[in-house]
């Protein structure tokens, strides 16, 4: 596959995740994949996974911000968007909005996503949620990051 093949089955895996559309995941999926961030070990494994955001998060939305294919691997920098209305991993809604950034490296063989590993701001998400809060030592430290 061309890097703008690899590059496109990326951007078609982001549409459809933005519609909900997890039927559409097997055709850009390898059965076998494996999200080395999520320690999810297959296709469906990662359509549970991403349900259960849904029902948390019911407006998750991601943005594609940077994207560099090289190889079999597509690198993406994102924004993900939401608001905590549901349980999410036991945490009771909060119903607060939040915006991370996350990075995925992605590895595509004959057009299918076969791994993936990603690294997420879930220090800045639970701290947008209002579950972490600076100590006030932090808060000496880091007086930009309080608001």
């Amino acid at each position: 596959m061309s890097l703008e093949e690899n590059k496109a089955t990326i951007r078609s895996f982001f549409e459809a995740v933005n519609k909900r559309n997890l039927a559409i995941i097997d055709e850009l999926m390898a059965p076998d994949y494996f999200s080395r961030a999520l320690q999810v070990r297959s296709g469906e494994e990662w359509k549970q996974f991403m349900t259960m955001v849904f029902n948390a998060v019911p407006d998750w939305h991601e943005t594609i911000e940077d994207m560099i294919a090289e190889g079999d691997k597509v690198w993406v920098r994102f924004k993900i968007a939401g608001t905590h209305t549901g349980e999410y991993r036991g945490l009771a809604p909060t119903g607060k909005k939040f915006t991370i950034t996350a990075v995925q490296i992605y590895r595509i063989v004959d057009g299918k996503m076969v791994e993936s590993w990603g690294v997420f701001d879930n220090l800045d998400f639970y701290k947008q949620l209002g579950v972490i809060e600076y100590t006030e030592e932090a808060k000496k430290l880091f007086p930009k990051d309080v608001t």
